[in-house]
């Protein structure tokens, strides 16, 4: 090959490693939370469509994960159109789902033989193109894994969420190791402000944004997904300036 036409071809191969090492994305548009102190800190005002994100609970277990499958729902139930949800065990909630804001109608449920079985069933409904979003329950996720899901998601424009659930207290550190996520997630609950008169209050939840791809980490109290999908921020944190309604960022994980 002549020194002219090496040349000639540079520019498909800068596009061909662009594309493998993620440095050119397509902008596919972004999925709003409809809480602008939320919504600011996300480059774009919200979740990037056609991306891979993570969610993971806090550190009380059973509860602090099905806070963190509710906030995965409630993102969903923001989409329009069919959801699919991976798991191994089939142990969610369906009415709480619903109450997140994700019609359990939408909802196509597949319950995998193991975690590598998940994986791949992951990726694959990422380049379907047919879905409105999917979600996956995955204890551990690599680089190359999520490197793979994220080039799955951008393909077809689908977002999806890997769901950090834990089964055994060894898979948890897995969670500080780096992925290709564009945003990772940690939801905790903590009491409800007490009502004038017996009842249960909205749940209120820890939201700690601690990797933003482009952007900066942050803490934020709030109310848990209504019917809708929308999270809230709790009334007396309401009417404060929007600087003040975040926790100081932390340290990218």
């Amino acid at each position: 090959m002549t020194e002219r036409g090496a040349r000639a071809h540079l520019p498909q191969l800068r596009a061909r490693i662009a594309e493998i090492e993620g440095g050119e994305r397509r902008q596919l548009g972004v999925l709003p939370f409809g809480l602008s102190a939320i919504d600011e800190r996300l480059p774009g005002g919200g979740l990037a469509l056609g991306s891979l994100h993570e969610v993971a609970g806090g550190a009380q277990g059973v509860t602090d994960g099905a806070a963190a499958a509710l906030f995965a729902a409630g993102i969903m139930g923001r989409t329009g159109g069919t959801v699919l949800w991976c798991m191994t065990q089939p142990d969610l909630f369906a009415p709480a789902i619903a109450q997140a804001g994700l019609d359990p109608d939408r909802v196509i449920y597949v319950e995998a033989r193991d975690q590598t079985s998940v994986l791949a069933c992951f990726e694959e409904s990422l380049r379907h193109g047919g879905l409105a979003g999917v979600v996956a329950e995955v204890p551990r996720l690599s680089m190359t894994a999520s490197r793979r899901l994220l080039l799955a998601a951008e393909s077809s424009g689908t977002i999806g969420i890997a769901l950090r659930r834990w089964r055994r207290r060894e898979d948890a550190a897995d969670f500080g190791q780096p992925t290709a996520a564009a945003t990772r997630w940690r939801v905790t609950a903590v009491p409800s402000k007490p009502l004038p008169v017996p009842g249960l209050a909205r749940p209120r939840w820890f939201v700690e944004l601690i990797r933003c791809r482009a952007g900066e980490c942050a803490d934020f109290l709030v109310e848990s997904c209504d019917a809708t999908g929308r999270l809230a921020l709790p009334a007396d944190l309401a009417d404060r300036p929007a600087a003040a309604q975040a926790w100081p960022a932390r340290a990218a994980s």
